[in-house]
């Protein structure tokens, strides 16, 4: 099939990444379903392309919509071949702070609501044998830091499952690839960020960097635009990676830390190998 004969549904299209992801995979040619809480906030790119956009309600921790959206993305254009698992929002908080309602509800869309989108695409790819799931994950996925370590869980939780996905799907011609972007010019620190409902005094570090975080809004050094093009080289890569990381500061902090593991590992390796049996004293 032509590349522009591809379709790709893409949640979380409101505002931020994910209406850039559409905007973009519009401007190349793609028939493209945005979806969004409300619709009408996308009725631009449907206005635009009417032949090539659908705008679609989708709440991904709402089950029946989960199921709807792909139905009907189906009956309108007939196939999927790009999913992207953009919906999700941070939360501030200390971990002792962290209110558990709250920390539930982000489980809710960051993690349960990806994984209800990604399975319910799944049994379509793997009938036509074709497909690209892209999770919008986090370099909080990557590294956890104070402030905010439940958002880093619910990422750290979608970098998992895509790992295995990935092995699981190869076999039926179906890709995974896991997005890390850094600090990116959206809503994500502003806007959308929820925070503790209270605050415990002792936390002062954890609260320096989370207004350290509010500081940043509308000042970050990842361009949104940017992003959304290196997603279509990625979809249209013949050998896409596995994790993709998007910006040059979660590129070098993620260099770093692994330079931080690697003289970890060889430190204690002495220890870590002397926790098995001794090579002459297997049991039978």
């Amino acid at each position: 099939m032509a590349e522009e004969d591809k379709v790709w549904l893409i949640t979380g299209c409101s505002t931020g990444m994910g209406r850039e992801f559409a905007a973009e995979a519009l401007r190349q040619g793609y028939r493209v379903v945005a979806t969004a809480r409300d619709p009408k906030t996308l009725q631009e790119f449907v206005d635009r392309h009417p032949e090539r956009a659908r705008a679609l309600a989708l709440d991904v921790t709402d089950g029946k919509q989960v199921t709807d959206v792909v139905a009907k993305t189906l009956a309108e254009f007939g196939r999927i071949d790009v999913l992207v698992n953009n919906a999700a929002y941070g939360y501030l908080a200390a971990i002792e702070e962290g209110d558990e309602a709250d920390v539930r509800a982000m489980f809710e869309t960051n993690f349960w609501g990806l994984l209800a989108m990604t399975r319910a695409v799944l049994p379509h790819m793997r009938r036509q044998k074709s497909g690209h799931i892209i999770q919008n994950s986090s370099q909080a996925g990557l590294m956890s830091k104070p402030g905010t370590g439940f958002y880093s869980t619910t990422k750290w939780a979608v970098e998992a499952l895509t790992e295995a996905l990935v092995e699981e799907v190869a076999p039926f011609g179906i890709r995974v690839t896991a997005l890390e972007p850094g600090p990116y010019r959206t809503d994500w620190a502003g806007r959308s960020m929820k925070r503790a409902k209270s605050q415990i005094a002792d936390y002062d570090a954890v609260h320096a960097r989370a207004q350290m975080i509010a500081d940043m809004d509308g000042k970050q050094p990842g361009d949104p635009r940017g992003a959304a093009a290196a997603l279509v080289e990625i979809v249209r890569a013949k050998n896409p990676p596995r994790q993709f990381l998007l910006g040059k500061l979660v590129l070098d902090t993620y260099r770093a830390k692994l330079d931080t593991i690697r003289a970890s590992l060889d430190e204690w390796e002495d220890l870590t190998i002397r926790a098995d049996y001794a090579p002459d004293d297997t049991p039978e």
